[in-house]
């Protein structure tokens, strides 16, 4: 087997395991939005509603406007009083503000002299769905932190959302703020009571690595032994609140704007797991209850908890290398069968989801990591991030199993009655799309017997030549 098509059957494992939430419920609440955004809003008769609709956002985008001159205005005194302007809750809210205001507009009016469904209607949505992702993008880059994490959420919703937006929001798990070094000292004094050359013997200063909530750095202990050092932005939990209001009060203006446009789900989830994803005692334990749970296999390694080097903001772990999951020329150059990798990540994941209900819910490929052992030359699969889990009951896992044993088989009937049996309704052809991260096609036709597609690759991963070899920290936090 030519590595190209080694590597495409780890994409065939990998692909499903990227849905940054196993929720089901959730799942089932994004099928509902999708190819829901429209350019008119959804109701026939309401002429005055769109006049309403214009209004306001044409009075939106105008204070926005002033509102951004107000702020040139004052930016000097606030430079001079070293006031950064990310920390007012007035600024985050106007950025978001206008650019909910500035999208809902362009679908608005965009179309107004395009006749629905000819060439030129389709070419024009494509544009409006670029530029209107590109403006989200921004968004998430300028108010940082909880948008970031949100903004990664959505570019992972392939079959769900068009295209251009999720191509366009992926690379937002590679523009994760940095915070300085003395910000980070900071958060390492007031949590564990002392400055970090007292309890480091170094410390890099350079982050290994920099998510949407967290950067990692090397250090060493004063014993010698290395580890990563998973430090909390130190401004994501007093803003990480307020910003889901305000993506909160957004979404549900634009749920109005277009009836059928349907993302308060999102805004849900962020308000239930982001206290969880903040908390990185939980993650350790988290950790260490997986290490244990799937502590007989061996080719599973978990980095081990400093606890008395830990709080809520900060996880010190055992220190671990090796290239993303996704990386096939650094597995070619370290000689890591591909095959094996896929087959033990199937058994991984296989046994956390049918067997204990207990699931890693954000396997994206820097969260998963492969490694030869020096030593050993026995390879290694390194799971990290163990912020958020999803418990999933009983019956879930059997229905679940018998609908991917019909995926599996090619067995469209059965398909249908477990899709249906975990909510899908007359979704399920959708949801088993999204489920396995196949077209309809190869669904219909049993994905065991049907190769991967390029196209099907290109939507869970992108492009492959972007995969570069890389090291990577034991614990990035995106």
């Amino acid at each position: 087997m030519s590595s190209h098509i080694a590597y495409n059957k780890i994409i065939v494992v990998y692909a499903p395991l990227q849905r940054n939430y196993v929720n089901h419920n959730s799942l089932l609440s994004r099928l509902r939005t999708h190819e829901k955004v429209k350019p008119q809003p959804a109701s026939k008769n309401g002429s005055a509603r769109r006049d309403t609709v214009f209004s306001m956002a044409r009075r939106l985008v105008r204070i926005s406007s002033l509102a951004t001159v107000a702020f040139g205005a004052s930016g000097f005194f606030l430079y001079n009083t070293r006031v950064d302007l990310n920390d007012l809750s007035l600024v985050r809210f106007g950025r978001a503000a206008a650019t909910t205001a500035v999208i809902s507009y362009d679908y608005l009016t965009a179309f107004k002299e395009v006749e629905h469904g000819t060439e030129e209607y389709w070419a024009l949505k494509s544009k409006v769905h670029r530029r209107s992702a590109e403006r989200l993008r921004d968004l998430c880059c300028a108010n940082r932190g909880t948008f970031i994490k949100v903004g990664q959420h959505l570019g992972a919703l392939d079959y769900l959302l068009p295209e251009e937006y999720t191509s366009t929001l992926k690379v937002l798990h590679s523009r994760a703020p940095q915070s300085s070094m003395e910000e980070i000292q900071q958060v390492i004094r007031e949590d564990l009571g002392k400055e970090v050359s007292e309890l480091f013997a170094s410390f890099e200063e350079r982050p290994q690595g920099a998510a949407s909530l967290a950067q990692v750095h090397r250090a060493v202990l004063h014993d010698g032994r290395t580890v990563a050092v998973k430090v909390q932005h130190p401004k994501v939990q007093r803003q990480s609140s307020r910003d889901i209001m305000v993506m909160e009060v957004l979404v549900r203006a634009v749920h109005w704007l277009f009836p059928d446009f349907s993302f308060v789900w999102l805004v849900e989830e962020a308000k239930k797991n982001m206290p969880l994803e903040l908390d990185f005692l939980n993650e350790g334990r988290n950790a260490e209850r997986v290490a244990a749970m799937l502590g007989h296999f061996p080719f599973l390694k978990i980095p081990k908890i400093h606890w008395d080097l830990s709080t809520k903001r900060i996880l010190t772990m055992e220190f671990a290398e090796g290239g993303q999951v996704n990386d096939r020329d650094y597995m070619e150059k370290h000689s890591i069968n591909v095959n094996k990798i896929s087959e033990n990540l199937g058994k991984l994941y296989s046994e956390m989801i049918f067997v204990h209900g207990f699931v890693h819910c954000d396997p994206h490929p820097g969260n998963v990591l492969v490694h030869k052992c020096p030593q050993t030359k026995q390879t290694e699969i390194v799971l990290l991030d163990h912020g958020l889990y999803q418990v999933l009951e009983p019956d879930f896992r059997l229905n679940y199993c018998r609908l991917w044993q019909s995926l599996i088989n090619g067995d469209m009937s059965g398909v249908e009655r477990y899709s249906r049996r975990l909510g899908a309704g007359d979704l399920f052809p959708l949801f088993a799309c999204v489920l396995t991260a196949r077209s309809w096609t190869s669904v219909n036709a049993g994905i065991s017997s049907v190769p991967v597609t390029a196209s099907e690759i290109y939507r869970s991963v992108g492009p492959i030549s972007s995969h570069k070899t890389q090291r990577r920290p034991s614990c990035q936090g995106c």
